[in-house]
């Protein structure tokens, strides 16, 4: 029985869907591996409410990049969270793979990112680490 695969084809997601991420935020869908096939990149778009706070994480393997559109936030990262990156509209963050992170909007207005990372399945690669939670206020 011989396989037949579809041509690979451009293709419009309209950021109209959404879904709970483990990381605790909802995350518009975008594109990856679930809505358009992708097989290296995922890219989404993510509004953090006002007083919102992740939950620890990190993402296995895969590399994250994030564009913030608008609002300002800070995020700790490292293996036990030590470090402090305070972050504005304009700014292009890089998250190398396997680093521990942890993204609070702690300001009175939503902040905005448009989200990239070279997992095509957006939540596969994401392993919760609770055991991080309490070193941050």
């Amino acid at each position: 029985m011989q396989e037949t695969r579809q041509k690979p084809t451009c293709r419009i997601v309209r950021a109209e869907k959404t879904y709970g991420g483990k990381q605790g935020f909802d995350y518009f869908e975008g594109i990856a591996a679930e809505t358009v096939g992708s097989q290296g990149i995922c890219m989404h778009l993510l509004t953090i409410p006002p007083g919102a706070k992740a939950k620890a994480h990190k993402h296995d393997t895969h590399e994250t990049a994030i564009y913030v559109l608008s609002g300002k936030a800070i995020m700790y990262w490292g293996e036990k969270l030590e470090n402090l990156m305070e972050t504005v509209a304009g700014d292009m963050v890089y998250i190398p793979a396997d680093v521990p992170h942890l993204p609070i909007n702690n300001s009175s207005e939503p902040v905005t990112a448009i989200i990239a990372r070279t997992d095509p399945s957006e939540q596969e690669s994401v392993t919760l680490l609770p055991e991080l939670e309490a070193l941050v206020e």
